[in-house]
């Protein structure tokens, strides 16, 4: 009886790694049925060390990553999914790789989203707009920052008193949920992409 394999994950960073450490613990767990089989920095960076530590082959591609050289790392990651994971760089998506490529961000978009908006700059703009509420959200990527089809969002408080570092901590929290929310339904078959009547994308997400 023929074992069914488990698909693959392609993961690219630019920074600590925690949300790469999240997934891994995941699939530790059993609650995400895939495989890191390779994570790709834009730079050195404690990422690419955490992936070494547990085993996973990484590569160093600095600069900006050609569309045809992305389908290259995703044949050579034999990828089903390309997931950024803290990743500060814009990548164009080849058609090979339509709705296959999947970033998190921390807020709820499609407020404080756009080039430049990551981390704790995203954490002060919305402090400095007065929400109460901000949160996280796992989207598809599209060829505009932070604007594809939306999977799944969490939200959380924003409390008096927090700054940055605070309200970053708690969306994290948050994040730690949703990322592997988005990747199950994913790999599971769960997201139909359709066309909305003003041109744009939207997921729907199918029972499971």
């Amino acid at each position: 009886m023929s074992v069914q394999s488990v698909p693959n994950l392609l993961v690219l960073l630019s920074g600590s790694g925690r949300t790469l450490v999240n997934i891994c613990d995941e699939i530790a767990a059993g609650r995400l049925r895939a495989s890191v089989s390779l994570v790709v920095g834009s730079r050195a960076c404690p990422g690419l060390e955490r992936a070494r530590e547990r085993g996973i082959r990484t590569l160093l591609e600095p600069g900006e990553i050609p569309s045809s050289r992305l389908d290259e790392l995703v044949r050579d990651a034999d990828a089903s999914l390309v997931v950024l994971a803290g990743y500060l760089r814009r990548i164009p998506i080849p058609e090979s790789l339509r709705w296959r490529v999947v970033n998190i961000h921390p807020a709820l978009l499609p407020s404080f989203g756009g080039p430049g908006m990551y981390g704790d700059r995203v954490h002060a703009a919305v402090l400095n707009a007065g929400c109460k509420v901000s949160g996280c959200t796992v989207h598809l990527c599209d060829h505009e920052y932070d604007r594809g089809p939306i999977l799944v969002q969490r939200a959380c408080p924003v409390l008096e008193g927090d700054d940055p570092h605070t309200l970053g901590a708690r969306v994290f929290q948050e994040e730690c949920l949703a990322y592997p929310q988005a990747l199950r339904l994913l790999l599971d078959g769960r997201v139909r992409v359709e066309s909305s009547p003003t041109g744009t994308h939207v997921a729907r997400i199918l029972p499971g």
